[in-house]
């Protein structure tokens, strides 16, 4: 699996599936969520209430994804996924990972060969970049040889020039 870094807009990601950094609603929200909810389309958030009426009636918990149309955006499917809240009193690290092990597992049974992720986590949520960063591309690794007859390229998107500065030195180590 090749993994590399192109900061900036994630919604202009040409791939087959973009994640989300969704809030447990999945109705929209701020950062990414909002973003993606905007540049997608009506689309995007009927199939996120479908899901609401049916499968997630309690919305979507975090550590877990669920796939769903990409609407207008160039990608085929958008992979919603709910990151934890940093807190320094409790270790939340694996669920952090579980929200990139999960989206690579919902991108892989949909046929994805391409995914793109923000840092999870690393906005609103307050998780520290530099370990979010190292969170994502650890968990990336480790979830390669599982997904990689479907998956062959995951694109980190990071905002800023400090998750860019992140993401580099964790996929450089």
């Amino acid at each position: 699996m090749e993994l590399s870094i192109r900061p900036g807009d994630i919604t202009k990601e040409r791939v087959d599936a973009v994640v989300n950094a969704a809030n447990s609603s999945l109705l929209g929200g701020g950062g990414v969520d909002g973003a993606i909810h905007r540049a997608g389309g009506p689309e995007i958030l009927a199939a996120c209430r479908t899901l609401r009426e049916t499968s997630l009636p309690d919305g979507l918990p975090a550590g877990q994804a669920v796939a769903t149309t990409a609407g207008n955006l160039p990608a085929r499917w958008v992979v919603h996924t709910v990151g934890p809240v940093y807190a320094k009193s409790e270790d939340r690290s694996e669920t952090l990972a579980s929200c990139y092990r999960e989206s690579l597992r919902a991108a892989a049974k949909e046929g994805a060969r391409s995914v793109a992720f923000p840092a999870i986590s690393a906005g609103v949520y307050g998780w520290p970049m530099d370990d979010a960063a190292r969170i994502a591309v650890q968990t990336v690794r480790d979830t390669a040889a599982e997904v990689s007859k479907t998956i062959e390229t995951v694109v980190f998107v990071p905002f800023g020039d400090e998750a860019e500065q992140a993401f580099r030195r964790w996929l450089e180590a």
